[in-house]
């Protein structure tokens, strides 16, 4: 079956990416080349609208140091703005007004 979802996600130019929270994990999917407010807008649309920046860790990092905190403490975690492209497996976390 992951082969499979793997196929259809390459097929259908299709990426994954989380949001963490203290009592969830959320996969969330967008098209690839998807900007970070378009990714925040496949969460809700007014998190889209107040984008203010994305900070970003890597899945990679998350799971070697255990805690979005860890990441902070070794400088895993990155700001971005408008313009970053989200990739694979990316954990964002958005910041936001409305």
């Amino acid at each position: 079956v992951s082969k499979l979802v793997r196929s259809a996600y390459s097929m259908l130019n299709l990426v994954s990416f989380f949001t963490v929270g203290p009592k969830e994990i959320r996969a969330w999917t967008i098209r690839k080349g998807a900007t970070a407010p378009e990714a925040a807008g496949a969460i809700h649309s007014d998190l889209q609208r107040g984008f203010i920046r994305a900070e970003v860790m890597k899945y990679e990092d998350f799971i070697t140091l255990g805690s979005e905190q860890a990441c902070k403490d070794k400088g895993k975690l990155a700001v971005e703005g408008k313009n970053y492209v989200v990739k694979e497996a990316d954990i964002l976390h958005i910041r936001f007004n409305v």
